[in-house]
């Protein structure tokens, strides 16, 4: 039990706030959109015109992808093998938060504590791919 939860609890309810943060950013890009004015023709059109904040906003959307995809893996990965480690559900939790304070630092343009947060998140991922092969391999 870890904050009065499951670990299984805690990966499956990081899995869901994770995929939530993936479009925490484009809620930036939206509203930058809407300053503009919104071209329902050409959306992808606009990303030149979009103030630089939106732009590393984009960035930050489009990299949740890409990270998301391995760290839902990971969870998953843990669930099905019955990781049962604190460890484990404080790595899942350390890259929910992780992965929020990346985009707030890429929007922000703090370059170092968007590295910062990029590298903790994918040391989250890595441990819990690790718990997950010691379980089946012993």
């Amino acid at each position: 039990m870890l904050l009065g939860l499951p670990v299984s609890v805690i990966l499956l309810d990081c899995i869901a706030a994770a995929a939530a943060l993936v479009y925490a950013p484009f809620l930036v890009v939206a509203l930058a959109r809407l300053q503009l004015g919104y071209d329902q023709a050409a959306p992808r059109a606009m990303f030149d015109r979009l103030p630089d904040y939106a732009q590393r906003a984009t960035w930050a959307h489009q990299n949740s992808f890409e990270t998301f995809m391995l760290f839902s893996a990971a969870a998953l990965m843990a669930f099905v093998t019955g990781v049962d480690s604190e460890a484990a559900g404080w790595a899942a939790i350390a890259f929910t938060i992780a992965r929020l304070l990346f985009s707030v630092f890429y929007i922000l343009n703090v370059p170092l504590g968007r590295s910062l947060m990029f590298a903790i998140s994918s040391s989250c991922t890595a441990t819990l791919f690790y718990f997950s092969l010691m379980a089946v391999n012993g």
